[in-house]
This record gives C-alpha cells, structure tokens and sequence, in this order.
C-alpha cells in the first residue's frame, strides 16, 4: 500500500494507471515515441472513408497520421497493424421514437471499399446496424485474417456470397436480416454449401 493512502485508494489508482497505459498500447511506438501507423494501411482506412456516408459525422477523428487515435480503429499492441475495425451503429439499442430518430441518424451507408483487402492483419469487422442498401460485397470473403465478422442489420440485401465460406479462421459471423415488405428475408441463401469452409 502507497504511505498515506487507503486500500480502496491505492486500488483505484493502480486500475487508473492500468486504463492508462493499456489505451497507450493501442498505439505503436517508434524509437522517438513517435505514434507509428503504416501508411499502406492508413491509406486504405481513409479510402474505406471516402466511400461511406457518414450523416452525423462519427468518423471526424479519422484524420492525421496517428490511426491508433481514429474511431473505432484498434491496433495491434507490438506490431502496429490495424487488428479490428468496430464500427456498429452506438444506438443500436433503441426504444422511443427519439431514440430511433438518433439511430437512423448515426447510420453508416455508401459503399464498402475494396481497400478493406489492404488490412493484412484485420482480425474484427463490426459493420452491423447501419444501412449500406446493397449486396454483402464478394471480396469480403478474400479478407483471410478475419476471425469476428458482423454484418447484421446492416441493410444488406440479397444472396449471402458464397465466398464468405474462404475465411476459414472465422469463429463468429453474424448475418441477421429483417424482412422486406413481401415477407422475406432482405438476406438470403438458397444453397448453404459454403458453410463448411467455415472450420473454425
């Protein structure tokens, strides 16, 4: 125990400490303390940008060279790749007319930039809860380090690519639709046959 303080203080404290430096390890150092981000991946993060429609302006931080410091961007601890992209709808959750007026307003749409494939390392993609208004592109299914992906509630339409059976070290995926006004799944596959390249 810290002379001076009590137990509850000094626990405190260490877990305040703990946060702190856990947040500066998102980021990844060079010799000068500098924040390093590499710049193949910084480029293709803001292409991504460039095609998304973003309303109300959730991804205003994603300027500069530190991409450690962008929204929804986390980075690996030692090596500095960009590991996870999360970037859900934060009201998702919503049960009054305000709330839901706020949802559609945070809504992500565009398109998905192919430059996603630049991310060697990705690992997380959250795209759920917003409105891309379009088919599930085929090329995500060539992002092979994709371990969590979801894309529920997304506005996605149409037959679920086939592709998505490539990522073999998947371990979640989320597909859930909402019906269209005929009754049917906006998200569909007559043929599930890709789902066995799913082996993780």
């Amino acid at each position: 125990m810290i002379m001076g303080l009590s137990m509850t203080t000094t626990s405190t404290l260490f877990y305040i400490a703990f946060l702190t430096i856990a947040a500066f390890h998102n980021c990844f150092y060079d010799g000068s303390s500098n924040i390093v981000c590499f710049e193949t991946e910084r480029q293709a993060l803001l292409n991504f940008k460039h095609d998304l429609k973003d309303l109300s302006n959730r991804l205003s931080s994603w300027t500069g060279q530190e991409c450690c410091q962008w929204a929804g961007v986390v980075l690996d601890n030692l090596t500095g790749h960009v590991h996870e992209i999360h970037l859900c709808n934060p009201y998702g959750n919503y049960g009054t007319r305000g709330e839901y007026e706020t949802y559609l307003r945070n809504m992500l749409g565009g398109k998905i930039n192919p430059s996603l494939l630049d991310l060697k390392h990705l690992h997380y993609l959250d795209l759920s809860c917003n409105d891309f208004g379009n088919h599930i592109p085929n090329f995500i299914g060539s992002i092979g380090s994709l371990r969590y992906l979801n894309l529920s509630y997304a506005g996605f339409s149409g037959i679920i690519p086939h592709q998505l059976g490539n990522l073999s070290m998947l371990r979640y995926l989320g597909l859930c639709s909402v019906f269209d006004v005929y009754g049917e799944l906006e998200l569909r596959d007559d043929n599930l046959q890709w789902l066995p390249g799913l082996i993780s």
